[in-house]
């Protein structure tokens, strides 16, 4: 508690540079921001500030602080869910309550719980067990009740920590060049028939997306055409393998992508062709079309206008 000649001497200074809490704070090496704000705000209302301090009324009744704990008792004892229900207070002010009313209900815990002496017989099985095991470890220590720590401490008192050899893999021992070259042979023939199917699934989703026979050289297909062979198994191969084996750029792929995902343009006339083409007997070429079109507010030139009826109705626009 500061007394009256602190408070004075700290608002007059903060007043004289220019109401900066933080100087102020730094010359005096009290008291807090808040509090000399409060000092502050009182000077300026009574132009002095008061001899002592006055007691504050408590922020909640003690009806309320029993309305809480008793909530508290009652309801599974969850400070959050009391807090949540009644709209107070936090969960430190009402855990001081509970121990001020109930202290019954505060957990003491003195020291470390000791744990329970094992005798040797038990321990000198766990490490036969532990050394010649089928399950791991872990399983082990949890049948006996004790950490998995604590097992590898009995098997060092027992074997010494140099006994961990047979409960590790030897990797001192020198590799052998025969099941080298297997391995290396095995991964190759892993690579080659990994490529072999690569290239029939191409083949395979030309034939059924493009419409190209099964002998189709695949580099020499469009971009755009590659580049729907590669969203139909990009789910399956990764895009750097596709990518080489249609000699693909990844530029290319991505801007002839965000082609085909936007938007058609001409959707809504490619409908209305469509429709009068069917109302008219289907017997319009590109030039009734094009007025017809006109009568409709739809203007677009002879080679638009041929261009889609060729692409819907092939050998229709003469």
């Amino acid at each position: 508690m500061y007394s009256y000649e602190d408070r004075i001497r700290a608002v007059k200074l903060y007043i004289e540079l220019g109401k900066r809490t933080g100087a102020t704070i730094r010359k005096l090496g009290y008291p807090t921001k808040n509090a000399l704000k409060s000092w502050h705000l009182e000077f300026e209302k009574g132009h002095d500030l008061p001899a002592g301090y006055v007691l504050l009324r408590p922020k909640y009744s003690d009806e309320q602080k029993k309305v809480a704990v008793e909530h508290y008792l009652n309801h599974d004892r969850c400070l959050a869910g009391t807090r949540k229900a009644l709209g107070y207070p936090c969960r430190d002010t009402l855990a001081a309550w509970v121990y001020e009313l109930h202290p019954e209900t505060r957990k003491h815990v003195v020291g470390k719980p000791r744990s329970v002496p094992r005798p040797p017989e038990l321990k000198q099985a766990a490490v036969i067990e532990l050394c010649t095991r089928q399950t791991s470890a872990q399983a082990i220590a949890q049948k006996l009740a004790v950490s998995r720590p604590t097992l590898y401490k009995w098997k060092n008192q027992l074997l010494g920590s140099e006994a961990s050899a047979s409960m590790k893999p030897n990797n001192d021992s020198p590799p052998d060049p025969e099941l080298e070259e297997l391995e290396r042979q095995v991964e190759s023939l892993r690579r080659d028939v990994r490529q072999l199917q690569l290239e029939h699934d191409l083949l395979k989703k030309a034939n059924e997306l493009l419409k190209k026979g099964l002998g189709v050289d695949l580099p020499l297909l469009s971009s755009q055409e590659k580049t729907r062979l590669v969203d139909a198994l990009r789910e399956t191969y990764a895009l750097p393998e596709l990518f080489a084996e249609l000699d693909l750029a990844r530029s290319s792929y991505f801007y002839h992508r965000a082609r085909l995902l936007s938007a058609d343009k001409y959707g809504g006339v490619r409908r209305t062709i469509a429709e009068l083409f069917e109302l008219n007997h289907r017997c319009y070429g590109y030039r009734r079309m094009r007025a017809a079109l006109g009568r409709q507010q739809l203007c677009f030139s002879e080679k638009v206008v041929r261009r889609l009826i060729e692409a819907g109705m092939p050998g229709r626009c003469l």
